[in-house]
């Protein structure tokens, strides 16, 4: 896994859903995935922007807990 201040490899996948999409991220590095959920009409930036962030904020707590003795 590549240290916290090196850049991540990211995949996005956008599935729509009537009037919605669906945005997965998955850490290519961990497997580690979390999808988020937004209007259609809303910017695809701000939708991986949204997910990456809820992804980074994934890994994080689940290094906080990997550490833990």
């Amino acid at each position: 896994m590549p240290p916290a201040d090196q850049p991540r490899e990211v995949f996005f996948e956008f599935t729509a859903i009537g009037g919605t999409v669906k945005v997965v991220a998955i850490d290519a590095a961990t497997g580690t995935e979390v999808s988020v959920m937004g209007p259609s009409s809303a910017a695809q930036s701000d939708l991986e922007r949204l997910a990456l962030r809820k992804l980074k904020a994934r890994l994080a707590r689940d290094a906080k807990s990997n550490a833990k003795p």
